[in-house]
């Protein structure tokens, strides 16, 4: 499978507000294999990211289509979605410990998150506009500064094994690596993040992997300035944001996904609609006492679009 190797420059002020106030549909894609999809760089075009599907395996329903984007008949996370987060790394005095916690625990009930309300299962049970962030644990290098996917894994497992956080089915794990640590597979060169599931501790269990875009502001930030004052924790809350979308309406890898094999929030990334200023740098929302630039999600509804809230 064909993978994107470049980091891209990163760009002038200027550059940063036409690209953020442009909306359009050929930005970044993520791209599964067998084992995860993954949220692409900034910068990637519309030729490459067709070259990517979901594995044939998949979807084994025949796809319900409609809106832009097909169920293929997986479940999906419905009763609400339980967050977690692994601090990997040192994280001492950065605000980002502050800043995403915060963030996870004001999505939930948002208009934001209103827009996973449209995706459904073969029942017609729809996903809940509900997030509790439910809980996080410090991970101290366990498996050093260069992460394998499989390394990945093993750091949610030994979260779960040590009853550091609990096994929850309802739960997706969030691998938050420091700025020091690299994934082997692909951070930075490859992708800014990724999701998928694997059997731990008996049950199915869904994480992601986000790594710090300090790391490789070029490629992982869309600006070199953050409205909460650390672009590189602004940046992660982007790209939770964006996995945590596609992990609640396709955490097996077999619920809703197009025929290009893109997931929700890959039919809309980088992309952030109407922006206003915070802090000296760009926003689109607001969530609780904070002002975040979000990448904007597929509505499952009128023919299907891009947006930051529903209806």
């Amino acid at each position: 499978m064909k993978r994107f190797t470049g980091i891209f420059l990163a760009l002038t002020a200027l550059a940063v507000a036409s690209f953020l106030g442009t909306a359009f549909s050929q930005g970044q894609s993520e791209v599964a294999n067998q084992h995860k999809i993954v949220h692409r760089l900034r910068g990637d075009n519309d030729e490459e990211k067709n070259k990517d599907q979901h594995p044939p395996e998949a979807g084994k329903a025949k796809p319900q289509r409609g809106n832009g984007i097909n169920y293929h008949g997986g479940p999906l996370i419905l009763g609400g979605t339980h967050v977690y987060y692994i601090w990997y790394g040192n994280w001492n005095g950065n605000s980002a410990t502050t800043i995403l916690p915060d963030f996870a625990g004001h999505k939930g009930g948002s208009p934001y998150f209103n827009t996973t309300t449209t995706y459904y299962d073969g029942s017609n049970n729809h996903v809940l506009n509900a997030v509790v962030f439910s809980g996080s644990t410090l991970d101290n290098y366990s498996h050093g500064s260069s992460l394998s996917d499989s390394a990945i894994q093993a750091v949610v497992s030994d979260a779960i094994n040590s009853n550091a956080l609990p096994k929850d089915t309802n739960g997706v794990y969030f691998v938050l690596t420091s700025s020091d640590v690299t994934a082997s597979s692909g951070f930075c060169t490859q992708y800014c993040g990724w999701h998928t599931h694997g059997t731990i501790a008996g049950s199915d269990i869904k994480y992601s992997f986000v790594g710090n875009p300090d790391r490789c502001p070029s490629a992982c930030e869309a600006q070199t300035v953050g409205p909460n004052g650390n672009a590189g924790a602004d940046g992660m809350a982007s790209i939770i944001a964006h996995e945590l979308e596609e992990a609640t309406t396709d955490p097996d890898l077999n619920a809703w996904y197009d025929t290009r094999g893109q997931e929700n929030a890959d039919k809309c990334a980088w992309t952030f609609g109407t922006t206003y200023s915070s802090n000296g740098a760009l926003a689109n929302m607001r969530l609780g006492s904070r002002d975040y630039l979000i990448q904007r999600n597929w509505v499952n509804a009128s023919g299907g679009y891009c947006s930051l809230t529903y209806p």
